[in-house]
């Protein structure tokens, strides 16, 4: 009989519980977490075997969310789950992001770790609660896991730090933070702003931190009662590899650190690799991994070396110093909206395209079907770093479009105000360092190209850290080379005034509030002097769209007029878009929107739709023409499709025997609007020429 082992802790007035030892009992380790009705499954196995030819450590998470979860059935033909989408990805990334860096760098063991949403309350969030259950599931494992970590979101609403809010508090929170960590330091940060200040963001990783610190002494305390024997972990003694590295190769590593040009560094790098590898080639005891694991090091120790006494860099810059910054927009001729954004050796083309409610992205997910009006999309082709590989869409691609995507995003104006749907493309030409950060900035410049009125431009950089003990040196804008032999990946953007977007990922066991302070004060610096060189070629949107893209305008007309608008069938929307070449939406509400190829287009179909809509004003004289002529009177159409009828006592001042004695068929005639019979207007011409007389 297998024991089951339970823990339960309070934090925020919310109830989490961890349990094991009932389900999934052949996995390494298994935890159920629950907060509220949300349950995860969380299971992590390990090989127990290493594979020779494993030069890193091979780590998958892969998140799920079972649709049964929330009592739904799968779309699409299957009906069943199918490949990740980009929210299941997206929170994979999460939970990787701060496990990753508690394994020693010697174990190469392949570790599968698989969080799965088994029920969904469509209140409380299950990206918490999987970092959560994952991190309990490892700390039970006996895998040298030197965590366990916490989590917790924070929201801000009016003015106050809330703890793992609900969906509906997030709604009126101008901050979403995930923030996650061990109890003496944070590992990773997301967030998405409307542009808080550098003081308010710190504010709120720290209150997320010691929001979840109880929830990680919780962990801690179930691992006491049934963690698995520790696993053991063999490390290779590589002194003899490391000291003939150092007496070789030392001064040609420093001389390639010292070229500036990515491509050169790269070239003498790699064969001074070639050679290490040489040295060692009839040595049996050290495979080329061995003696790559040692170069790394080597290169790191140069590097960082160098940063930390010399406050020298890789290309020479100081270490709050911005690469050179070149723009250009309206680019591409026949696209929406371009921009051509270069920063040192890291360029980005960025497009802006508008379409139509009809081009909205369709989205379906454990809370329903939604859609979505802003999509942005980054590439990274291989050609961007001198390099042949795989073309397509991946985790990595999928991670820095929503962080663009967040950094943009509170900058773009509501449906209300400018009806189009945005797509930006991101794609990346050359690579040297942070590309999604250039992504924020091409993108802000190919939307005001486009004519998108955004709040404010946004811009992006990427902060760096080496840090050795209590010494440390934040770096602004940084190389491949300085993110790769480094401590840190912070990434800030947002406007001159405040922050949208920021994510760190730390590759140390943590680092303090006061690094993390400098790097936000030296962030907004670098992202300050971006905005300005960005501002030189284009300050502001565009007055308007430009000349290939959809005119597009809304009309609000009464609920009543939407069946009319529509027409039997269709019918009378139908005429409007044959007669116009205008594409019509009509919601719920009333709302009309014109999408049209030009600017005619657009005039005929709202002129058409103000026809239908218009409502005659008593007393009001209008112009007309008869359409029909019968003996009590004539019947005039004076508004749109608006007819009325004039009787035969309101044709002129004089008596009239006959009709056609004052009017005929086909006459243009002023009429005034007199009174309403049961939805029928009666109109006056004898009325009209009096009044427009006694004007004259």
């Amino acid at each position: 009989m297998f024991k089951v082992y339970k823990k339960e802790i309070e934090v925020a007035g919310k109830k989490i519980s961890l349990e094991t030892g009932k389900v999934a009992r052949q996995a390494d380790g298994a935890i159920i977490a629950s907060c509220g009705e949300t349950v995860i499954l969380a299971t992590v196995v390990g090989a127990k075997k290493v594979n020779p030819d494993m030069d890193y450590f091979p780590l998958s998470v892969n998140y799920q969310e079972k649709y049964y979860a929330g009592g739904k059935i799968p779309g699409g033909y299957f009906k069943r789950e199918a490949r990740p989408t980009e929210s299941e990805q997206l929170i994979s990334r999460l939970i990787d992001r701060p496990i990753r860096p508690l394994f020693p760098s010697e174990f190469k063991n392949e570790v599968q770790l698989l969080p799965t949403v088994i029920s969904y309350d469509k209140d409380n969030q299950p990206d918490i609660l999987a970092i959560i259950a994952s991190s309990a599931a490892l700390a039970i494992s006996g895998m040298p896991f030197m965590g366990p970590v916490g989590a917790s979101r924070v929201g801000l609403v009016d003015g106050k730090y809330i703890l793992n809010p609900s969906k509906a508090e997030l709604e009126n929170s101008t901050l979403d933070l995930v923030v996650a960590g061990t109890k003496d330091a944070v590992l990773m940060v997301e967030s998405e702003t409307s542009g808080l200040t550098e003081e308010v963001m710190l504010d709120a990783v720290k209150f997320g931190h010691k929001g979840f610190v109880p929830v990680i002494e919780m962990i801690e305390e179930l691992a006491k009662e049934c963690r698995k024997p520790e696993w053991t972990v063999e490390k290779k003694d590589l002194s003899e590899v490391k000291k003939k590295l150092e007496e070789n190769f030392t001064a040609d590593l420093t001389k390639a650190f010292g070229t500036i040009d990515k491509q050169d560094r790269s070239n003498q790098i790699s064969e001074i690799s070639d050679k290490a590898k040489q040295l060692f080639a009839d040595d049996e005891n050290y495979s080329d991994f061995n003696v790559n694991d040692e170069l790394k090091n080597l290169e790191k120790k140069i590097v960082r070396t160098d940063i930390l006494k010399n406050k020298k860099r890789i290309d020479g810059r100081g270490l709050a110093d911005v690469r050179a910054i070149e723009c250009e927009v309206g680019v591409l001729p026949r696209t929406h909206g371009s921009a051509l954004f270069t920063r040192g050796e890291t360029q980005a083309i960025v497009t802006t395209t508008l379409g139509t409610s009809d081009d909205e992205q369709r989205l379906e997910s454990l809370d329903g079907q939604h859609r979505e009006r802003f999509m942005l999309h980054y590439n990274f082709p291989p050609f961007s770093v001198g390099e042949t590989g795989r073309i397509g869409t991946g985790r990595r691609e999928v991670g820095h479009g929503k962080l663009a995507w967040r950094a943009i995003n509170s900058s773009l104006p509501p449906k209300e105000e400018f009806p189009y749907t945005f797509r930006v493309v991101s794609d990346i030409t050359e690579s040297n360092g942070s590309s999604s950060m250039a992504s924020v900035c091409g993108a802000s410049l190919a939307l005001m190209d486009a004519g998108v009125p955004i709040k404010e431009p946004v811009a992006g950089i990427a902060m760096g850290l080496i840090k050795e003990g209590d010494d440390f040196s934040v770096l602004s804008d940084i190389l491949g080379d300085e993110d790769h032999l480094g401590d840190m990946d912070f990434k800030v953007a947002g406007t001159k005034d405040g922050i949208t977007s920021l994510q760190m990922d730390i590759k140390i066991t943590g680092i303090t509030f006061e690094i993390m302070e400098q790097a936000l004060k030296q962030a907004k610096e670098g992202r300050v002097h971006i905005l300005g060189e960005m501002n030189k070629v284009l300050s502001e949107s565009r007055a308007d769209v430009g000349e290939h893209t959809p005119k597009m305008e809304q009309i609000t007309v009464d609920k009543k007029d939407i069946a009319a608008v529509i027409g039997k069938g269709g019918a009378t929307i139908r005429e409007i878009v044959e007669k116009s070449g205008a594409k019509l939406d009509v919601n719920d509400e009333g709302v009309v929107t014109v999408a049209a190829p030009d600017e005619e287009s657009r005039n005929i179909a709202m002129q058409m739709i103000k026809d239908i809509t218009a409502k005659a004003e008593m007393n009001k004289i209008y112009t007309g023409k008869v359409m029909k002529i019968m003996e009590f009177g004539a019947f005039v159409n004076f508004l749109g499709k608006q007819d009325g009828l004039v009787h035969i006592s309101e044709l002129a001042a004089k008596r009239v025997e006959k009709v056609t004695d004052v009017v005929k068929e086909g006459d243009e005639v002023t009429v005034k609007v007199i009174g309403f019979d049961r939805g029928k207007v009666k109109l006056s011409m004898k009325q009209a020429t009096t009044e427009t007389e006694a004007k004259a």
